[in-house]
């Protein structure tokens, strides 16, 4: 089940000159979203990377349904979707918070690498932060 994880207002910044939020930020909150469920869980990326291992996207992919605009809050929803000896995917879903449209989904894969940056198997506690079922 998805859940809330954090919320974020869009800025300015992020949006066109039609006060629609331009489509590279989605991956930006994709990435905010996930660094807020690692932390609800337990620990933090920065803390990830002092224990030697590093977990870059390696592939991406984002499905837009509606526009997000200059101002609204944005409810940004995470789970895990798959985990493997080495790899991570992670599923989002960013909705309006004042009426819960789905404006867009998706997911990210990552691989974990060590500080070497080679292909490494997760550690036995980061396999249990990210098992959808613990």
């Amino acid at each position: 089940m998805k859940v809330p994880t954090t919320q974020v207002r869009v800025l300015y910044v992020d949006t066109d000159q039609m006060g629609v939020v331009n489509n590279v930020h989605y991956l930006r909150y994709f990435e905010l979203g996930r660094a807020e469920w690692i932390r609800q869980r337990g620990k933090s990326y920065k803390r990830i990377e002092e224990e030697g291992y590093r977990l870059p996207v390696v592939e991406a992919h984002l499905r837009y349904r509606e526009s997000a605009r200059y101002d609204d809050i944005l409810s940004l929803e995470v789970e895990v979707e798959d985990v493997r000896a080495a790899t991570v995917q992670f599923k989002y879903a960013i909705r309006r918070a004042a009426d819960g449209a789905l404006l867009c989904e998706g997911y990210t894969k990552h691989a974990c690498l060590g500080a070497d940056n080679k292909l490494r198997r997760f550690p036995d506690d980061l396999l249990v932060m990210l098992r959808p079922d613990t």
